[in-house]
């Protein structure tokens, strides 16, 4: 373990529930300033990403992986104070611990701040950039060309993709359950938004393709949208689970799936080993990375950290559109 300057204080403010419950539990408290270990960086935390799986593990339905902080947070921004790269601006994966002043974070998640952007902009990137990446582009094999359907187009996930979709040549629909989100996303860089509570999403997919369907499919809701999803791809098509908000159980039809060709996968990030993300940081960094110039996440709202309570209520809401964001300073 690396030892803590001598100028660091001792404790720090952080959000760190003593037990599952709604937004109140989420209330300042004191903690030790972590110390960080072997082929780690201590960040003095700037700002926090808020992400839907702090909503469940602040409900008891997340629990952090073995060895994580049980405080809450996924993504971080803010410089390094102990460590080889110190003074550097950074933003950072982790597996818990960034509603606090203070997070250490493993150096091979750790990527520099993009040029241009503010601390509040990078903390939104890792969580969805991350997920997003590997879920798109390794396991669903996006190329140039493909044409792409995500539900919750205006979530963080779905505004990412959208970002990363048209940034790599994608044809990018989503679905939104407002007009108002429709329009947001259209803005956002999506070709065509479908609002599924207005129009059936399977007929209309059929329509704005020509009824050839879409190459992949990024999936949050799960339960019975899989078989749905399964109609709008398709031949040699590809199914990407990540988020089960409908629930983890469908009933599929099977002959599509062979006589279409198609292909089910899907992942979960959070308790992947160091070696993978520090594998799927450094790609991010060379491929994705160089090209952010002129690309922004969407930001919907900032919150101080006492007002984490807020945050969570905002995105238990529905009616945000991109990122909610805390912020330490």
């Amino acid at each position: 373990m690396r030892d803590i300057p001598e100028t660091m204080p001792e404790t720090m403010v952080a959000i760190d529930p003593a037990a599952p419950g709604g937004p109140e539990v989420l209330q300042p408290v004191e903690r030790p300033v972590p110390q960080p270990g072997p082929g780690e960086l201590l960040i003095r935390v700037e700002a926090a990403g808020v992400n839907r799986p702090d909503v469940m593990q602040r409900r008891g339905l997340y629990p952090p992986p073995p060895g994580a902080p049980s405080i809450l947070g996924l993504e971080i921004a803010g410089t390094v104070v102990c460590g080889p790269r110190t003074g550097e601006g950074v933003c950072a994966l982790v597996a818990g611990g960034g509603y606090a002043e203070y997070c250490a974070a493993p150096e091979g998640q750790c990527l520099p701040v993009p040029d241009g952007l503010s601390m509040v902009e990078a903390a939104a990137l890792p969580e969805t950039f991350f997920t997003v990446w590997t879920n798109l582009f390794q396991l669903g094999r996006a190329r140039a060309g493909d044409t792409l359907l995500v539900h919750g187009g205006t979530s963080g996930i779905g505004t990412t993709a959208i970002l990363l979709g048209t940034l790599f040549g994608l044809r990018v629909i989503v679905t939104a359950g407002t007009a108002e989100k429709c329009a947001r996303a259209i803005d956002i860089g999506a070709a065509q938004a479908i609002d599924y509570k207005a129009e059936d999403f399977v007929a209309r997919i059929a329509e704005l393709t020509g009824g050839r369907g879409v190459d992949i499919v990024l999936d949050m809701v799960g339960g019975d949208y899989v078989p749905r999803n399964l109609a709008c791809l398709a031949e040699e098509g590809r199914h990407v689970s990540i988020a089960i908000q409908r629930g983890g159980q469908a009933e599929i039809p099977l002959w599509p799936i062979m006589a279409k060709r198609l292909v089910l996968t899907g992942s979960t990030l959070r308790a992947r080993p160091a070696a993978f993300k520090a594998a799927l940081a450094a790609e991010l960094g060379r491929e994705v990375w160089p090209k952010l110039g002129g690309v922004r996440p969407v930001i919907d709202a900032t919150f101080s950290l006492a007002q984490a309570a807020d945050a969570h209520r905002r995105m238990e809401s529905g009616d945000h559109i991109g990122k909610i964001v805390l912020t330490t300073v």
